[in-house]
Parts: structure tokens; sequence; C-alpha cells
């Protein structure tokens, strides 16, 4: 039997365990019974993970003697959205949803935003359990209780905090990621290296590779202190008044590039994040707040692990700055009409900007549009 790493999010009467470890999804039905009201839930997943884990999941609650249902839907950036939101509680409704009742959201971070939006409106609020499957939604966005939907105008700019009751991320469901689902949630594992931790990224350096090869203890590890930094930090900050704004790294301009795609998934989520770090630190050195050779070290480690470090070429997409610009002035975390950045003095030094000039911002994209 796999060990099990359990982290703590310390919330007060939302608190919860994040709990990490291989073969977790055959144990989830004994690991979630202690937090459900009632011994009912209602799994929600898509096309892509439900053949693969669904069957497996359903056969672990049923162990522990918990009713479950399912409903799946469409793989994809493009389900979350309001069409597919009304979907998922018309559904829910149809099944007499009841407010003891839990949702498990069984995938990745478009399920999880989507779950735990539809929990956090569904007859004023009912729990969730999170089971994430990709690399991204174990080390993000399966932690912190952010929920939400795209919209026309901009990624994430409906949504709710909502705290899940625990989050069970069985490492071996990354076995089944495609190669670029899994480089790009790599993305937002070294995001937290260049946040505040300039020894987790040094030690990317060298276990990166390997990590993306299946070492299953280097993605132990990796999981287990991106979980643990996000976690300290929610537990500090949980609506983002101050300190979590740096979990944004990259994500200013990265929103912006998803936005002008239209969230058609040429371009995946964290390859936006890795090129919109890089950029966030080609603008932090224009601006001579950090090292060239940090940005350097950025740059060549995305590269070297497979990521795009520019914007690519796709089909019917023009990047032009001033339509990015344009998309980061809608972005939720714009104040007073000035956009916020996460900038950053060096590797493991972060910090929140909110006086940066456009032309600085328009010059760094004009460099890295190819």
């Amino acid at each position: 039997m796999s060990e099990i790493d359990t982290l703590h999010l310390a919330l007060g009467e939302r608190s919860y365990d994040i709990l990490v470890g291989g073969g977790l999804l055959d144990r989830a039905g004994e690991l979630a019974l202690p937090v459900l009201k009632s011994p009912g839930a209602i799994i929600v997943s898509d096309d892509n993970v439900a053949p693969l884990y669904l069957e497996r999941l359903r056969q672990s609650l049923a162990g522990a003697k918990i009713d479950c249902r399912d409903v799946v839907l469409p793989a994809g950036e493009q389900t979350k959205n309001f069409r597919h939101l009304e979907e998922l509680i018309n559904r829910l409704l149809d099944m007499k949803v009841e407010r003891g009742t839990t949702l498990i959201a069984l995938g990745g971070g478009v399920i999880g935003d989507l779950v735990g939006f539809a929990a956090s409106v569904i007859l004023r609020g009912i729990d969730f359990i999170q089971v994430p499957t990709t690399l991204l939604s174990q080390v993000d966005s399966s932690v912190g209780g952010k929920t939400g939907i795209d919209t026309r105008h901009g990624k994430n700019l409906v949504g709710a905090f909502h705290q899940p009751r625990l989050v069970i991320a069985d490492l071996e469901t990354l076995d089944s990621l495609p190669a670029a689902e899994l480089r790009a949630g790599y993305a937002e594992t070294a995001k937290y290296g260049l946040i505040n931790d300039a020894g987790f990224f040094a030690w990317l350096e060298d276990a990166g590779k390997s990590l993306l090869d299946g070492d299953i203890d280097a993605r132990r590890r990796a999981v287990t202190t991106s979980c643990r930094a996000k976690a300290d930090i929610v537990a500090e900050d949980e609506r983002e008044t101050g300190k979590r704004a740096l979990l944004n790294l990259g994500h200013t301009f990265g929103h912006a590039l998803e936005a002008e795609t239209g969230f058609c998934g040429a371009l995946l989520h964290g390859e936006a994040v890795a090129i919109g770090i890089v950029m966030a630190f080609e603008l932090s050195a224009r601006l001579g707040l950090c090292p060239p050779q940090d940005t350097a070290r950025v740059r060549a480690h995305y590269s070297e692990v497979g990521l795009p470090t520019d914007p690519p070429a796709i089909e019917g997409v023009d990047w032009n700055p001033d339509r990015l610009i344009g998309h980061m002035s809608a972005d939720k975390k714009v104040e007073a009409g000035a956009i916020t950045f996460i900038l950053a003095r060096g590797i493991g030094e972060a910090f929140i900007a909110r006086d940066i000039g456009l032309d600085d911002v328009r010059a760094v994209l004009e460099s890295c549009i190819i």
C-alpha cells in the first residue's frame, strides 16, 4: 500500500487535507467517507478521463457504502462556460441533488473549476471533493478554492471562492497524461520555485526531465512541495487581497494569450503560463529589476523540458501587442484601471507590481512575438 503524504490547508471551519500518493483512487471511498455529510455522492468527469478512471472511483466509493451516480461532460477548455455550467446544474437538479450530497470532481482543471463553481451555487452551496488527474490540477488548481468559468471577455471572470472538503491526488493518474498535458502542468510546478523557493527551482533544473519521464519519487516531491507552498499562501490570504496574487506569476500575460486564441485548445493553459512567466521575467529584466541571467535560466529551463517560451504560430491567430494589452485590461486583477503584474527581482523573488508603463509591456510583447 502506497504511503500517503498528508498536507493540511488551515482555514478554520473550511480547513481540509490534501492527500498525495500512488493508488489513491482505489482508496478514495475510505478516504472520502469521513468528510461526507451523507453517504451519497455524484461524480462529475469528462469524456477523456471517465473511460480511464470513473469505474475505479465508483467501485472504491461502493466499497465504502457510498451511493454514487455520475455525470460526464465534454473534455476541453471550451466546456468551462455558461452553457455547460447550466447543463451541469440542470442535470444535478434532475438527479434530485440534496444539500447533503457531495460532488466529486474527477479530472483536470476544467472539471475542477466547473464542478467547484456549480457546488458553490447549487442549493446555495454544497460540498465537493477534488480528485485531480493532471499535473496542473494536482499542483495548482485543485487547491485553494478558486472556481469559475470563462466568458468572451476573458478567463475565469465569473466564479466564486468555494473550498473543497478534501483533495485526493493519485500520482498514478499522471501516467495516462499526453506528454503535452504533462509539460503544461510542469509550467505551474516550476512557478512555485520562481515565486519564493529558488532551491526548488534549482532542484527542478536537475530533476525536471526525470519527473516528466515518470519518476514517481520526483513527481511526489514536486506535487507535495507545490501543494504545501500553495496551502501556506492560501491560509494567509484566502481571497487574494494580498500575497496570494503572487500565484498569478505569468498569468496576466498567459490569460491574454489564451483569450486571443478564443480558448480553442491550440494553446494549453500551462503552455500559456510558461510563455507568460518568461514574459514576466523579460519585463522585470527590461525594467532593471531582475538579473538578465535569471531570465535566461527561466527561458532555458522551460525550453529544455519542451515548453514554448514565445507565442507559437497558430492558424487564424494574430499576436498583436495592442490586442493582448486589451485582454489584460479586462483581467480580474485590474485595480483602478491599472493592470496588475507579478514581476521578479530574481528567481525565487516574485513581487506584485501595479505601476508598470504599458510602453514597456508593449516592447516586451513585440520582442517575444515571432
